[in-house]
């Protein structure tokens, strides 16, 4: 999992609650396991005039110039703001997945739901929760102003705006490490490898019979 600990990057506005996990990645495209290849179909349904389908080569689609992630000002957007309940629906792990895979480090919102906030951190993603007040004063900012890039510090635990404004944001302290480290829950389990393979040779000589039975 890539670590996270200091971003700055172009922020784009999501202006929209209630943004469901198959909006961000439609059921069509849960086909693989690889965590890579989503990005290409991250809010599909918002960001093409015709149905998506698995497989489907994107260049060519015909795109819909409204929305947000299809603007020039937002082209490479790397932090998403977002509205209240983002992520809600499903608890589908592809949904972290598209996210990081198009580019996005960061999503800003007033709230998440709370199986795709604790996805996020599994998969390298930080999602910050502010108030609605700081949230909406970010989108009156970023479409006011071309190029608005926002500076995440996860071990300062603040937000950056371009006049330097500080907005500090909570954090699981746990949470917070494995971000740091890059640290999933296979990352987790590896810390203790020398120990496991201590333990699996202490029983394979106490019950070498167990083991052979599993061959």
């Amino acid at each position: 999992m890539n670590k996270f600990t200091l971003h700055t990057g172009v922020a784009a506005p999501m202006d929209r609650a209630n943004i469901d996990t198959d909006m961000i990645i439609p059921k069509q495209f849960l086909k693989s396991i690889k965590r890579s290849g989503f990005g290409k179909n991250l809010f599909d349904e918002l960001r093409y005039l015709d149905e998506g389908q698995p497989d489907q080569e994107c260049t060519g689609r015909p795109l819909n110039k409204d929305f947000v992630l299809n603007q020039s000002r937002y082209q490479g957007t790397s932090v998403l703001l977002a509205r209240e309940n983002f992520g809600c629906g499903s608890s589908r792990e592809h949904a972290p997945w598209a996210l990081e895979d198009f580019g996005i480090r960061s999503v800003i919102a007033p709230s998440f739901a709370e199986i795709f906030y604790n996805n996020c951190f599994k998969n390298g993603l930080l999602p910050i929760v502010l108030s609605e007040e700081q949230v909406d004063k970010l989108f009156t900012e970023v479409q006011a102003n071309e190029g608005y890039e926002l500076t995440v510090n996860l071990e300062e635990q603040i937000v950056v705006t371009p006049s330097g404004e500080k907005i500090a944001f909570e954090i699981d302290d746990f949470r917070k490490h494995c971000l740091l480290n890059g640290l999933d829950d296979i990352g987790l389990t590896l810390q203790h490898a020398d120990d496991i393979r201590a333990y699996e040779a202490k029983r394979q000589a106490e019950a070498p019979w167990l083991f052979g039975a599993i061959k």
